[in-house]
């Protein structure tokens, strides 16, 4: 963490404000998860803050999602040294694995819950995925395992912020404690490619720039 402010500080007048300005929200939300090491349900909500400080474009769900997939394609295709590849296919291979085992995580489970889809929809889309997950580790494909691990966080987040569960809750420690180690690995690497590669992953003004109040 203090070598990512460092190089932020030391680099920051070669990047444009916008740039500096998500960086700045991505590394104040990354350096309050750390604090919250104790907490799960707030040190995930923190860590998805400056996971969305750095890449988020606007708020319409549709538009949020290429937005995910284009920035993640990119931070894969800008990782020189591989940090991403090895985080997904040496470090935390196994916690990834248990993560998308999960059902709590996975929006099709809910969606039947609630009746929006049948049983048999729910276990299909749960198998699709599955073979999904099997390719993308089968090819060692980072960025469509990061979709969907992703995507499976979405949920988890949306459970939280959303009220849909309790604060310290114990029905749902097991996917916080993974989604937290999961996101403490890799939005530091996320954040070392950034600034390593501002002319191209300068993604533009963030959708809350700041703004002087009269």
């Amino acid at each position: 963490m203090m070598l990512l402010e460092e190089i932020f500080k030391s680099r920051k007048v070669e990047y444009s404000d916008r740039f500096n300005l998500r960086v700045h929200r991505g590394l104040s939300w990354l350096r309050k998860s750390i604090d919250l090491q104790g907490d799960l349900d707030l040190q995930f909500i923190s860590l998805w803050v400056s996971f969305n400080a750095m890449y988020a474009q606007d708020l319409q769900t549709s538009q949020d999602k290429q937005s995910l997939r284009q920035f993640i394609h990119l931070i894969c295709q800008k990782d020189a040294e591989h940090k991403i590849y090895n985080l997904l296919w040496e470090r935390f291979s196994q916690p990834i694995r248990l993560f998308l085992d999960n059902p709590y995580v996975y929006q099709g489970f809910w969606d039947y819950q609630n009746q929006k889809i049948s049983h048999d929809a729910c276990r299909e889309g749960l198998a699709q995925e599955k073979q999904k997950v099997l390719r993308a580790l089968s090819d060692k494909d980072s960025v469509d395992i990061l979709m969907v691990l992703f995507n499976r966080m979405y949920t988890l987040r949306n459970q939280l912020v959303h009220g849909g569960a309790t604060y310290k809750s114990s029905v749902n420690r097991k996917q916080l404690q993974d989604a937290c180690t999961i996101l403490l690995a890799l939005l530091p690497v996320f954040l070392f490619i950034l600034l390593e590669n501002a002319a191209t992953l300068d993604l533009g003004k963030p959708f809350y720039p700041v703004v002087q109040v009269c």
